[in-house]
């Protein structure tokens, strides 16, 4: 299951990053149906493949963090057995996804005052947070219009679009990722997920920047969504994904190179809000 985890991490099939977080989680289960000589050597199977799970996507904040957190929680426990090593490893796991879940959900509640009934919205990409937080708005009994992009080139939008079809009171749109800056001027608000922040800038799913800054031109405020844990500083470097050009063109690229970044940077400061799990941040 690790080695099936690090793959799909990998490529890209789990598009939200809490969900990557827990899926990497539960993938160490596996170790736990292991037998280990020593603790020593528990520890030392432990750090191997939690940190090819980490390296399957170390542009993960969620991830590499989680990944670390239950790395730690282990050998800080000091077990005197393989199997009291288990047995820890199998509470920090089940620790570290309460916590996820939990920062996910509270986020999406802080965020459903921001999805306003009769509001028309636009969202890039796939957030299982942003989706929560329209899902429970919708719930309340709110109507609801919201602008998908496709998000190219791997077309995470499309499953965005989905979610979005299946829920009563939502009139789902998916557009092509160009045709943002048409439709922003009927939009009340841009509402995205975030890979994380790290000082002050916003990594997330490339086509970010430009839409995030086209917003800031027509007065239409942005607003992100996710949990605390994707605010991170010090420790955490994030490394861009450049994907393969197989995923933009399927013919061979002859006499040019194809560029397929997985991430843009965008500042801040063309947000107006972030909202976690421990509340609300204007900018």
């Amino acid at each position: 299951m690790i080695d099936e985890t690090v793959e799909e991490i990998r490529e890209m099939q789990t598009h939200s990053s809490s969900v990557v977080a827990v899926k990497a989680a539960r993938a160490l289960e596996d170790l736990l149906e292991r037998d280990f000589a020593s603790v020593e050597d528990f520890e030392r199977d432990l750090e191997r493949n939690s940190s090819a799970l980490r390296r399957a996507n170390p542009s993960h904040a969620s991830l590499v963090t989680t990944q670390r957190a239950i790395v730690s929680m282990v050998e800080d426990a000091d077990a005197g057995t393989a199997e009291e090593a288990k047995a820890g490893l199998s509470e920090a796991i089940d620790n570290v996804v309460e916590q996820v879940e939990t920062a996910k959900r509270r986020a999406a509640e802080n965020a459903v005052d921001f999805v306003e009934d009769g509001a028309t919205i636009l969202t890039h990409d796939y957030s299982s947070t942003v989706l929560e937080a329209i899902e429970q708005a919708v719930s309340d009994g709110r109507y609801v219009t919201v602008y998908v992009t496709e998000a190219r080139p791997r077309y995470l939008g499309r499953k965005t679009a989905r979610a979005l079809a299946e829920m009563d009171r939502v009139d789902a749109h998916l557009v092509v990722d160009g045709a943002s800056g048409h439709y922003l001027p009927e939009c009340d608000r841009v509402l995205l997920g975030m890979d994380c922040i790290v000082d002050d800038t916003l990594y997330n799913r490339i086509g970010t920047f430009p839409l995030a800054a086209a917003a800031d031109q027509t007065d239409v405020p942005v607003t992100v969504v996710g949990s605390s844990a994707k605010l991170v500083g010090e420790g955490f470097r994030f490394e861009n994904d450049f994907r393969s050009p197989s995923e933009v063109l399927r013919e061979p690229a002859e006499g040019f190179s194809v560029e397929n970044p997985a991430y843009d940077a965008t500042p801040t400061d063309l947000l107006d809000s972030v909202v976690t799990d421990e509340g609300v941040r204007e900018f």
